[in-house]
C-alpha cells in the first residue's frame, strides 16, 4: 500500500516551504499568484488530499451541516434538500441528510459534534430536546415551527396566510360548503394552513362542517381513498361544492377519486392545493394551488445556519409569503 502523501511532500515538490503550502491551500493572500499556482500543480500531481480530521480539530469545525427529517418521501422534499444542498457546496459545506425516527440517533447527532449546526424539519425535537439545543449553543434553523435563540433561528412557509387566501379565494367565486383534507396532525404547515381556513370561514360567518374535514395526510394514495370513500358513502346533497387539500399530492389524489365517481372538476367540484410541486405541470386538470418559496426556503435556511455558525448575527424568525396560482380547478359555483 502506498504511504499517503503529506503536505511536506507537496512542499519539496513545489520547492516551498510547509507553511507556503498550507497558506496556498486554505486560500490566504499573502501568496504570490505564480507560487500559489506551482502548489497546486504539485498537489495535483502528487493526488495530495488534505487531513480533514486534523483540520477539523484545529479549527473545531467539520464544513458539514445537518438535515433531520423522519421522511424525505415526494416532491416537497426532494426540491428543499436539492436547494440546501446546492447552497451548501456553493458556500463550502458539506450536508449531512439524517432520516430517522429514532429520538437517540437525533440526539447522537446533535451533541456529536458531527455538524457544525443543523436545518430541522422534525417533530421528534420536543421541549426537552430544544433545552438542550438551548443549553449545548448548538446552532439550528427550523423549518416546522416558528424559534428563535441565540443560536436557534426559524425560516418558515406562512401557511396560516396562505389557508386564508385559499378559502377566500373559493368563497369569492361563491362557495359557502368548503372541506379541507388536513395533514398529519401536529405537523407546522398542516396546522397552519387548517387554522387560517377556519379563521376565513368564520370571519364569513360559514360553517366548517367536521364531515367535509377528510384526512388527507400530505399524501396522494390516502387523499384518493379518502375522498373516494366519502364520496361513495355519503348522500350527493350533503357533498361540499369545494375542497382545500393540504398541499398539491393531496389535491390531486382528491381529483382522481372526485372523477372516478364522475364528478368533473371544477363544474362539479372545485380543488385548490398548496405548494406548486413540480408534479403539476404534467397532471390535468391544471391544479390551483398557493405557491411555496420551497427552493427559496431551503436556500435561505442554509444562509441563515452559516451566519449563526459564524458568530456574526443572533437568530431569529423568518416567514415567507406565498402566492395564489390560478389554474383550472376552480371555478364559480351556481346552484
Amino acid at each position: 500500500m502506498n504511504e499517503r502523501v503529506t503536505i511536506r511532500d507537496v512542499a519539496k515538490e513545489a520547492n516551498v516551504s510547509i507553511a507556503t503550502v498550507s497558506k496556498a491551500l486554505n486560500g490566504v493572500d499573502v501568496v504570490r499568484p505564480m507560487t500559489k499556482e506551482k502548489v497546486f500543480q504539485a498537489a495535483k500531481k502528487l493526488h495530495y488530499v488534505p487531513n480533514l480530521l486534523g483540520k477539523q480539530l484545529k479549527t473545531k469545525r467539520t464544513k458539514m451541516i445537518g438535515f433531520y427529517t423522519h421522511t424525505i418521501v415526494g416532491p416537497y422534499f426532494s426540491s428543499l434538500i436539492e436547494a440546501i444542498a446546492e447552497e451548501a457546496e456553493h458556500l463550502g459545506y458539506g450536508v449531512s441528510v439524517i432520516i430517522s425516527s429514532d429520538k437517540q440517533v437525533l440526539r447522537s447527532h446533535l451533541l456529536g459534534n458531527m455538524v457544525d449546526g443543523f436545518i430541522g424539519f422534525e417533530s421528534l425535537i420536543d421541549d426537552e430536546d430544544l433545552a438542550i439545543i438551548r443549553g449545548e449553543h448548538i446552532n439550528a434553523v427550523f423549518m416546522d415551527r416558528q424559534i428563535k435563540d441565540f443560536s436557534i433561528s426559524s425560516i418558515v412557509f406562512d401557511s396560516r396566510k396562505a389557508g386564508r387566501w385559499a378559502t377566500e379565494f373559493l368563497i369569492a367565486k361563491g362557495h359557502e360548503k368548503i372541506g379541507f383534507l388536513p395533514g398529519h396532525p401536529g405537523v407546522y404547515d398542516s396546522d397552519e394552513r387548517y387554522r387560517g381556513f377556519q379563521e376565513m370561514m368564520a370571519e364569513h360567518h360559514l360553517p366548517v362542517n367536521p364531515d367535509w374535514v377528510i384526512s388527507g395526510l400530505f399524501e396522494e394514495q390516502a387523499s384518493y381513498c379518502n375522498v373516494l370513500n366519502y364520496l361513495q358513502t355519503i348522500p350527493k346533497n350533503c357533498w361540499p361544492s369545494a375542497l382545500i387539500a393540504g398541499n398539491d399530492l393531496s389535491a390531486i389524489g382528491a381529483i382522481q377519486a372526485a372523477q372516478e365517481m364522475g364528478l368533473r372538476v371544477p363544474e362539479d367540484l372545485s380543488v385548490i392545493g398548496f405548494d406548486d410541486i413540480d408534479l403539476l405541470r404534467y397532471f390535468e386538470p391544471k391544479v390551483t394551488t398557493v405557491q411555496n418559496p420551497i427552493k427559496e426556503q431551503g436556500r435561505q435556511a442554509v444562509i441563515e445556519l452559516l451566519q449563526l455558525i459564524d458568530g456574526v448575527k443572533e437568530g431569529e424568525n423568518h416567514i415567507l409569503p406565498g402566492e395564489l396560482v390560478i389554474r383550472e380547478t376552480v371555478e364559480n359555483y351556481e346552484e
